[in-house]
Formats: structure tokens, sequence, C-alpha cells
């Protein structure tokens, strides 16, 4: 008798093991803990809202209850807000691509050892990440939306470089529809709107 009840329970314990195993495997095929995970993700700290968009390389961070701009470090993309200038070819579709590619994350910041924390307007200069890893100032440059910036020294100098030639020789972003034009002193802008 005390057998017969010891292997019921077994076997009650072993249906409902394999019950929620499939609850848990149907779960996750429906999608319905990745969102779960994505949430979790949003809520570390160190993770930051975005509050404002600016140009494709610039973006408004809540802080703790302060706003700070961010600017990403190593890449520049075509201006579409710089006073007294006109909106620069590939400018729109930059900054549509930062604010996309963002959509509700909250990001996360990383100055770099060989930069400075903040540039001469004040605004952080960070290395700007997704959630899932991706470094938004490499994929803006990968993708052929800014141009690898050599005007100071920063850690990723030689990868932002590399991203771009593989850019340019792929002919992606602006690299097919602007005129982009080097400058003295190594880096690139792009043309006018419209030009």
């Amino acid at each position: 008798m005390h057998s017969a009840r010891y292997y019921k329970r077994k076997v009650v314990l072993a249906v409902a093991a394999a019950v929620f195993a499939l609850v848990i495997f149907l779960a996750e095929q429906a999608g319905w803990l990745g969102s779960a995970h994505q949430a979790a993700e949003q809520h570390q700290p160190g993770l930051y809202a975005v509050s404002h968009f600016g140009d494709g390389d610039t973006v408004t961070v809540d802080m703790n209850g302060k706003q700070e701009k961010v600017r990403f470090i190593g890449v520049d993309t075509p201006e579409t807000h710089k006073p007294n200038a006109p909106v620069q070819c590939y400018g729109p579709a930059a900054s549509a691509f930062t604010k996309n590619i963002i959509g509700d994350n909250k990001l996360r910041l990383e100055s770099d050892p060989l930069s400075t924390n903040r540039d001469r307007y004040d605004r952080l200069l960070r290395y700007v990440y997704l959630p899932d890893g991706t470094l938004i100032n490499r994929r803006l440059i990968q993708e052929g939306y800014g141009f690898y910036y050599p005007y100071f020294k920063f850690s990723k100098s030689q990868e932002f470089e590399a991203a771009q030639q593989s850019a340019m020789a792929a002919k992606k972003g602006l690299w097919a529809n602007c005129q982009p034009r080097q400058t003295d002193r190594g880096g690139y802008i792009s043309n006018d709107q419209g030009s």
C-alpha cells in the first residue's frame, strides 16, 4: 500500500513537471517571456531614457531627473539643427535612423578613457549602447548614416574607421546618396541637402 502511494506521487510530480516545462516552452515560443526579459533589461540601473532626439549623433537623456545632452563619441552625422547652417544631405535620414533604432529603449552610456568627459558645448561624450549590446555610434557609420570622426583620440577609432571604409566600399547610405567631401584634417562632411 505504501509503495502504491509513493508510485502515484512520483507519477503526479512527473506529470506536473512535464506540464510546467510545456507551458514554459509554449510561452517562450509565443514571445511572452521575451517581453518580460526586455522589461527587466529596461529597468537595469545605468540605463537612461531618451527625452529628446537631436541630430543623428546627439540625444538628451533623463539622468535621475537631470536632462543631459549626450554627443556620440567618434561619429559625426550630417547636420539638421545647427544654427545658421543649412540642413545637410542625409541629415534627416540619420536623425530618423537614430530615433528608430533607439525607439522606446533605454540607453547604456560609456565614457572613453582617451576622451574628455564633455565637449566644448558641455555635452557628455559617450558610447551609446542599446540594452541588447548594439553600439549605436558604430552602427551609424556601418550603415552609412554618419562619418568616422578622426579629430580627437578615442579607443574605438580604428574600429570606426574600418566601419566607414566598409560603408564607403558598399556605397551605403550617404555614400550613395550624397557628395561627401574630405576635410583637410582627414574627416568627411556632407553636402547641403538638395545640392
